[in-house]
């Protein structure tokens, strides 16, 4: 596993219509400049998308999306990279879905990280930002065919909902392309 020196997590993991404040209307958006795209083969020096890791990691899901919708915009919504990031918001909203007692949407949710996921594959290999696209495109698949229940209580500051974790590894091969 990658290690970085971790930034400060959220004092709570935002959730729709939960108990806690929305965390961008309560800070200035003009300070938030958008991510540069990740460069090919340079995925661990990109802090916005191991933020993203280290927020869904910690159960941070709805942090996380916003971590990598920026990355996301920043590749055009096309080709493998923005097809695995696509693949981890999916993911990331998913988990907030688990949190909110919706099983269909963690259902939906889920299939469509896994078809990110299997798109990624295909345009790029299954090796992508130090992932193992297979790993993290079975995993969906399976939240996808049996969504779990939310196995903390409710109004939690932060819980998480999947034990999967992110496990970003330099070691790994990048895309074949």
């Amino acid at each position: 596993m990658l290690s970085r020196p971790a930034e400060p997590l959220p004092a709570f993991a935002y959730v729709p219509g939960g108990p806690w404040p929305h965390p961008n209307r309560s800070r200035p958006a003009e300070n938030d400049a958008p991510p540069p795209p990740i460069e090919p083969g340079r995925w661990a020096d990109s802090r916005p998308y191991l933020r993203g890791v280290e927020l869904f990691n910690a159960g941070y899901y709805w942090e996380a999306h916003e971590a990598w919708e920026g990355l996301w915009l920043a590749h055009g919504r096309r080709g493998p990279t923005a097809a695995v990031l696509q693949g981890l918001i999916k993911l990331a909203a998913a988990a907030l879905k688990v949190r909110e007692g919706r099983p269909g949407g963690v259902r939906s949710l889920a299939n469509r990280a896994a078809d990110h996921f299997a798109e990624a594959i295909a345009g790029a290999g299954d090796h992508q930002l130090g992932l193992d696209l297979n790993r993290c495109r079975e995993f969906a698949e399976a939240v996808a065919a049996n969504p779990p229940a939310d196995p903390n209580p409710p109004g939690a500051a932060v819980s998480r909902v999947f034990s999967f974790e992110l496990t970003p590894d330099e070691n790994r091969s990048q895309a074949r392309l």
